[in-house]
């Protein structure tokens, strides 16, 4: 059997420096940290990044690319509540992955002006996702609203999204695990969509939303 390559002392940096970025937060975790953490000396991580807003913007690329694949993907049809429902699911496990990004947003974005202006594109495309998935629900006679309503909504749903993290983080600031954060986060989301929809889809909503609710199985054992 081949074996695989071994990373590169780059790739472990960006990998290892996500983690703790999300462990610990990342004003909390400075490149001693890091090399230290990977077992390797200050100078050969500084061989790779000068500073700590290198590595940042490293992982921030990655995010980026990913994010915008995952908004760009519900525009090829009209989607159904559970399209929907799917969607915000795997974006909220995106933002989990990058979860220090929104928990540290407005340090981040004050600090970085590359992170300011790319950022302020991801939330205008997660707008304009919002806006087209709920476009879709109207021409298909799902939800009921007029264009004022669901620009506002499409903003909302956006808002929602993006501060759902930093929300359960005042809540639980040592809560490390997913631990039903992303369900809840989705259930909020599409709450505020639940008041526009119609017939089959409120049904289809509500049923969706008793799964989700559900309390672990080991908390109903």
């Amino acid at each position: 059997m081949d074996r695989k390559p071994p990373r590169r002392t780059r790739e472990r940096i960006v990998e290892t420096s996500l983690r703790l970025f999300n462990d610990f937060g990342e004003p909390n975790v400075t490149t001693a940290f890091i090399a230290d953490e990977m077992n390797i000396s200050p100078g050969n991580l500084y061989y790779h990044f000068h500073k700590k807003d290198e590595i940042v913007e490293a992982i921030f690329s990655m995010f980026r690319q990913e994010m915008e694949n995952l908004l760009a993907a519900p525009s090829a049809r009209a989607a159904n509540v559970e399209d929907i429902w799917l969607f915000l699911h795997l974006l909220f496990e995106q933002i989990w992955k990058y979860r220090f990004f929104y928990r540290d947003l407005n340090d981040l974005l004050t600090r970085n002006r590359v992170l300011e202006i790319n950022f302020r594109r991801i939330l205008e495309q997660k707008i304009h996702t919002a806006l087209a998935l709920c476009e879709g629900l109207v021409f298909t006679g799902a939800m009921r609203a007029d264009g004022e309503e669901l620009r506002a909504l499409a903003t909302n749903m956006a808002v929602i999204a993006t501060y759902w993290l930093s929300f359960e983080y005042a809540r639980d600031p040592r809560g490390n695990q997913e631990d039903g954060r992303i369900g809840r986060g989705v259930h909020q989301v599409m709450s505020l969509a639940a008041p526009f929809l119609v017939g089959e889809s409120r049904a289809l909503f509500e049923r969706l939303s008793l799964e989700y609710l559900k309390p672990p199985k080991e908390a109903r054992s």
